[in-house]
């Protein structure tokens, strides 16, 4: 009987695996001394636009990933889809040397509704996890995700080709672009990037997940959601190369949920003028600070607003559960070429086509996820309780907080900024303590807090409720 390999050529290829397993263990211990900088420029250093096409080629030629479609088959359908992208999430785990990294296909079955679900269908989100390094953080949850179904203009066409190369095949090209980036990257809180299922019959994937996750208690602090993020151009000549809408929530659509706590949070965020400062508002004013500290050649424009109308989201499902989360999507939107079937009229092509996509702009797109999740966790928590002080008349301004939970804080910064301004514009280093007044009026600006790292790393801000002590 042959065998495939001598024993030592087993104990070499042993020995190698364990080689690259500790060097990549070298790497990710040594790896956070590293300024943001250096660990931001060369994550997204890896990230190629050749890839990013040949990862949505890919996509494409399983001819429809509609999630009634087919599941059995390794050639076509969403279930060849979802099968391949958990295995590139192995391989990437493999290829980097992490044993540490789980890759899960995450299954419920969605019971016919007669509207969009005709049939009872398995809905099934692809799930990889990076686990935090930092025991005091890695209980902390990031995500990315996107969703890898497609559609073409019958919404229970389950059958004809949908490429769905822009939506949202360009959204899922980012994760796969992100989760290679950040294999070799030591961070400290857990990162979670799922490409789900159902989205365009109605969030399935995404609402049933983040319902779980809300029910479990578990600490997810942001999800940048990737959809529809391929194409810089748009009808007539225009085009944004450079940028990337943001949407995100004001008042909490969970609160507005509550019908008993509903009025009395609506007031209060009514008092303190803070219809712009919520949780999810705060996640993308942190992405645009991130992009413009990397000047990243794509950089965030913010929407002030949950979505565009007449059009929803994954985001929303997180909106929904509690979670800070919002949309990324290219400025102009080709609706020739959403939600189409794929034909041509007098000359004009309809479909939701691969060569309508630009590989460079998702590669960039890809780029400022990267970069922003590296720095969310990376950064301490968000201080605690942040308070503004309102016993008495002053001219200026006291906040108080709780201390940061990790054991790498170095400090806090209170920032500022006027009351019509979209982002925060000043920022003053308190030190490593747990109150701070800036001598400026309450009445006349809005002002938050944020806690920094030795590294430089800066969590995003808390805005305060208003507090007596």
């Amino acid at each position: 009987m042959a065998f495939p390999f001598s024993r030592t050529s087993l104990i070499n290829r042993y020995t190698r695996a364990m080689i690259q397993t500790a060097l990549v263990a070298l790497v990710l211990t040594t790896a956070s001394a590293e300024p943001p900088e250096e660990v931001v420029g060369g994550a997204i250093a890896s990230i190629e636009a050749e890839q990013v096409m040949s990862d949505l080629s890919t996509l494409v030629d399983f001819g429809t990933r509609h999630t009634m479609s087919e599941t059995l088959s390794d050639e076509r359908g969403i279930g060849a889809a979802r099968r391949w992208l958990a295995g590139e999430f192995e391989r990437y785990a493999a290829e980097a040397g992490r044993d540490d990294v789980v890759v899960e296909l995450e299954s419920h079955t969605v019971v016919a509704d007669g509207r969009r679900i005709t049939e009872d269908t398995e809905v099934v989100n692809v799930v990889c996890t990076i686990p935090g390094s930092d025991p005091g953080a890695e209980s902390r949850h990031y995500y990315i995700v996107a969703h890898y179904d497609s559609r073409v203009s019958g919404a229970l066409d389950a059958e004809s080709d949908s490429p769905g190369a822009n939506d949202d095949g360009s959204g899922t090209v980012v994760c796969l672009a992100v989760a290679r980036a950040l294999m070799n990257v030591r961070l400290e809180s857990t990162v979670v990037i799922m490409p789900v299922a159902g989205e365009e019959q109605g969030l399935y994937g995404s609402r049933r997940h983040a319902g779980i996750a809300r029910d479990m208690g578990k600490d997810i602090r942001a999800i940048l959601s990737n959809d529809t993020v391929g194409d810089p151009t748009g009808p007539g000549g225009r085009e944004a190369r450079s940028e990337i809408r943001v949407f995100s929530e004001g008042i909490p659509t969970a609160i507005l949920a509550e019908q008993g706590r509903a009025p009395n949070a609506v007031r209060m965020i009514r008092s303190l003028s803070a219809e712009s400062d919520s949780t999810s508002r705060q996640l993308a004013r942190y992405l645009k600070e991130v992009a413009d500290l990397h000047d990243l050649p794509v950089k965030p424009k913010l929407i002030y607003r949950p979505d565009r109308f007449l059009r929803g989201g994954d985001h929303t499902g997180f909106n929904e559960s509690g979670f800070a989360a919002v949309r990324l999507t290219e400025v102009y939107e080709n609706y020739d070429q959403q939600h189409q079937d794929v034909r041509t009229e007098d000359g004009k092509q309809f479909g939701d086509l691969i060569e309508f996509v630009d590989g460079d702009y998702i590669a960039d797109v890809a780029r400022l996820n990267t970069a922003g999740l590296i720095h969310l966790a990376n950064a301490p928590s968000e201080p605690g309780n942040a308070r503004m002080i309102v016993a008495e008349l002053t001219n200026d301004t006291t906040l108080r907080w709780e201390s940061s939970p990790e054991s790498d804080v170095a400090g806090y910064e209170i920032v500022w900024r006027e009351t019509t301004s979209p982002y925060w514009q000043h920022a003053q280093d308190v030190g490593n303590t747990t109150e701070g007044t800036i001598d400026l009026s309450k009445d006349n600006w809005f002002f938050g807090v944020r806690s920094y790292d030795a590294d430089g790393y800066r969590s995003p801000v808390v805005f305060p409720i208003a507090a007596r002590e």
